[in-house]
């Protein structure tokens, strides 16, 4: 009996839409130490330039 992939067995539909999407890291200075911190966000390929732009 042939082994099954565990890749084999995923709603390949579900996942469609997800290479839309794209990790995004902003630096941002720390008024309280000034040190640099991250913020990091999951967000549409549409959307990087808005989240760059807010504050």
């Amino acid at each position: 009996m042939a082994k099954v992939s565990k890749n084999a067995r995923t709603d390949r539909k579900a996942q469609e839409g997800s290479k839309d999407y794209v990790r995004v890291f902003k630096a941002y200075k720390s008024p309280k130490t000034g040190a640099y911190a991250f913020n990091e966000k999951i967000v549409h390929k549409d959307k990087v330039k808005e989240f760059l732009a807010e504050k």
